[in-house]
């Protein structure tokens, strides 16, 4: 890892302590989180659940006293929607997505996507692996993993020029989701 990708990740763990500190009114070196470099963050028993994500240099992070899944985009960023559509997505998404206009269409493969990538976050799955299989309801408030029979409740929302995407197994949990963006 070079020097800049080692500031980035000590500056994201201690922008983590940072929230969660906040969050719990304990100092920060209190914070019993668990971030190695190439692994998700956790926290110990009894201190809930984490998910982190980076994009374009700010970061998003989510606490919940079950396990949560998030993720973040730029709104305005560039690309493929179509062939990231065909290749990624299930045939039932597809048949969903392709009736809309152009602009809607766009968004909705990007909401898709933010929905995908978080539900893997919260599943501690691989993007590599799993992306395929996950599929978003039709509505968008749900997603479904079809190899495992998991199902996550999902929130998707604008915030700024981001894009974010909340996931949990109930719906419940993601009210009580405290998120903190940088």
């Amino acid at each position: 890892m070079g020097q800049t990708g080692q500031q980035r990740f000590l500056g994201s763990r201690a922008w983590m302590r940072s929230c969660l500190s906040d969050l719990w009114g304990v100092p920060a070196q209190e914070i019993p989180l668990h971030a190695p470099p190439g692994a998700p963050p956790s926290m110990h028993s009894g201190w809930g659940f984490v998910s982190l994500s980076h994009s374009q240099g700010s970061a998003l992070m989510a606490w919940s006293s079950a396990p949560v899944g998030v993720d973040l985009e730029r709104l305005n960023r560039p690309f493929a929607s179509e062939a990231l559509m065909r290749r990624y997505y299930a045939l039932s998404e597809q048949h969903q997505l392709k009736g809309l206009p152009k602009q809607a269409f766009h968004q909705s493969v990007l909401e898709h996507w933010l929905i995908k990538e978080a539900a893997i976050k919260w599943h501690r799955g691989s993007l590599a692996q799993d992306l395929s299989h996950w599929v978003v309801a039709a509505d968008g408030l749900s997603a479904s993993h079809q190899g495992k029979g998991l199902q996550v409740d999902a929130h998707c929302r604008q915030l700024g020029p981001w894009g974010i995407a909340i996931v949990s197994a109930c719906e419940q949990n993601l009210t009580g989701t405290r998120v903190c963006l940088s």
